[in-house]
């Protein structure tokens, strides 16, 4: 036990010397902007978690984000650089709603279809990184650009039908689908305003972390990770590890996209590129690809989210100002790479010899 809390220990040095180090540059960066680092630091706290309304706004904001960094969090287990997590969310929301709308019509179930929503979500999004892992095994094409290449396709074709074929013809201004009826809408949390989204995202991290370190499938993925050929000649199936994991992956974040229709928005339209996938990205670097970790890194970039519009009107500063936070912190993670390995804690307790045996 107390060997699992060092490693884990020595693991999130890296990350908060980025953290640390992206407080002091971003404070720099204020006193630039003529603003005092203090009064923006306290409206951050304030905003995010100074508050059980702030709380519960950093909640659903960080909802999206447990399910979109799984996106990237698991194809890393086998050593792949995934960064189309937008684009399996946008069209698990699209999918949900085109699964959804003719179900609610026909007055199925609300129970029924949510679950055939969630199912269109996870298999939209799940197919679009799978195809990513199946590019990058059999023809050799980069993961991290062909998926990111694909997320632009998958946002341009969501645009395409909700201004086309499914396009609602009351939405003038704003071109979206049918609205879903409230009756299959996901409600809240019982006494909160915070969705049930949130409990998808908390379940789905518990799950992939269990299945990432408490099955073979999951420790055979990690080999692979580590050593792709050392893999083949073990006999792993790596071609099926890298694109299970990539679907695990797309899944999660198509899954996310449903939870944004079927919670937030009530229809797919253009404002379904929340840009939830990109923020997963640093997420999950910052999590360091642990699934688990996803939960309070998770609830750290919802309170910044959620933090945002209290800089504006207390300090003046731009809408941009918290972009350039979490800017800072994705470029401090990427050079905390170099020190992973480098720095640890000493070990407090070490195993006494003459504990052993004699004669053993």
């Amino acid at each position: 036990m107390e060997a699992a809390l060092h490693r884990a220990i020595n693991a999130a040095l890296a990350p908060l010397a980025a953290i640390l180090v992206t407080v002091v540059i971003f404070a720099l960066f204020l006193l630039a902007a003529g603003a005092d680092p203090l009064a923006a630091y306290n409206a951050i706290w304030i905003g995010a978690w100074g508050s059980w309304f702030s709380w519960q706004n950093t909640l659903v904001r960080a909802a999206p984000l447990l399910l979109t960094g799984l996106c990237m969090a698991l194809p890393a287990q086998i050593g792949l650089v995934v960064i189309g997590a937008e684009g399996a969310f946008v069209l698990g929301g699209l999918a949900a709603v085109a699964a959804g709308l003719p179900l609610a019509a026909l007055g199925v179930n609300w129970l029924l279809v949510q679950l055939v929503m969630a199912l269109a979500g996870i298999a939209a999004g799940g197919a679009l990184i799978a195809f990513c892992g199946a590019l990058r095994q059999f023809r050799g094409v980069n993961e991290t650009i062909s998926s990111l290449l694909l997320a632009y396709i998958a946002i341009a074709v969501m645009n395409q039908l909700v201004e086309g074929p499914m396009r609602d013809p009351a939405s003038l201004n704003r071109p979206s689908t049918r609205t879903l009826p409230d009756a299959v809408m996901l409600g809240n949390i019982p006494g909160t305003s915070v969705h049930v989204g949130l409990l998808f995202g908390i379940a789905a991290c518990i799950a992939a972390w269990f299945v990432v370190f408490h099955t073979r499938f999951g420790f055979a993925a990690r080999i692979v990770g580590g050593n792709a050929r050392a893999g083949r000649v073990a006999g792993l199936p790596v071609g099926e590890l890298v694109i299970g994991f990539c679907f695990l992956g797309g899944a999660a974040a198509g899954l996310g996209g449903m939870v944004e229709v079927a919670a937030v928005q009530g229809a797919a339209s253009s404002d379904l590129a929340t840009g939830a996938g990109y923020t997963g990205i640093l997420a999950a670097f910052l999590a360091r690809q642990n699934p688990l970790a996803l939960i309070p890194v998770s609830l750290l970039l919802g309170g910044l989210d959620a933090a945002d519009g209290l800089l504006q009107q207390r300090l003046n500063l731009p809408d941009a100002t918290m972009l350039v936070l979490r800017g800072v912190l994705f470029m401090t993670l990427l050079a905390s790479e170099a020190l992973q390995g480098r720095i640890s804690l000493p070990r407090l307790v070490r195993p006494r010899l003459d504990t052993v045996p004699a004669g053993e």
